[in-house]
Parts: structure tokens; sequence; C-alpha cells
């Protein structure tokens, strides 16, 4: 098991993805091309694959879109933004950026994701 496999815990394929979304999965792979989604590659058979944290109980979370763009700007893509999104911080409500999110605390996460730029 990976370090972030370890922060993220519970995986989904573009497929599940697309089953949970009720969508195509061209339209999944199309927000993970557009960076709405971060899918990363994973396990022995090199399987792209999305947390399932990133999705809420009503499909994909709202703030998720802008934030990706906000840690891309940052330089932060990948692997790299779902570690950042998934690692503890006791500083944030929710106890890590995508428990801010799913708390509904856009800006702070954003904020803080802007500090990482500089």
């Amino acid at each position: 098991m990976t370090e972030l496999d370890a922060l993220v815990g519970d995986w989904l394929t573009l497929p599940d993805v697309a089953e949970r979304l009720d969508i195509g999965i061209m339209k999944v792979r199309g927000m993970v091309h557009d960076g709405q989604l971060i899918a990363v590659r994973r396990g022995d058979r090199n399987i792209l694959s999305v947390p399932a944290g990133l999705l809420g109980a009503e499909g994909l979370l709202p703030e998720l879109p802008g934030t990706v763009t906000v840690l891309a700007d940052a330089g932060y893509e990948g692997e790299d933004a779902l570690r950042w999104l998934f690692t503890p911080d006791d500083s944030i409500t929710g106890g890590s950026p995508i428990g801010a999110l799913h708390a509904g605390h856009k800006t702070e996460v954003r904020r803080r994701a802007q500090a990482l730029a500089i």
C-alpha cells in the first residue's frame, strides 16, 4: 500500500464513478480531462482511479472543480493534489482539506491552496 492509498482509503474506477453519478464513462473521462475531477493510475494493472471522497451524497462535490483549479495554479496536480487534499490537518475544519470541503468550507480550503503557490 502506498502513502496515497493510506491517505485516501476508498477508490473508485472510472466506470464506478460513472455509475455513481449516473452518467456515461466518456463524460467522466471528460471531467478528468477538464480538471473537474482528479484521477490517478494505481495498482499492478495501472487502473485510472478516483478517490471516493471526491464524491458526495449528491454526486461530485460542487466545490471540487474550482478547488482543483486553484491547486493546479499552485502547481499541485494529480497525486500531489490528492495528497494535499487528504492529508490530515487539525488546524482546518473537518480535519483535512477534503473534510473541510465536505463540511462546506471551500473558502478556507481555497485560501490555503492559494498560499501554496507563494
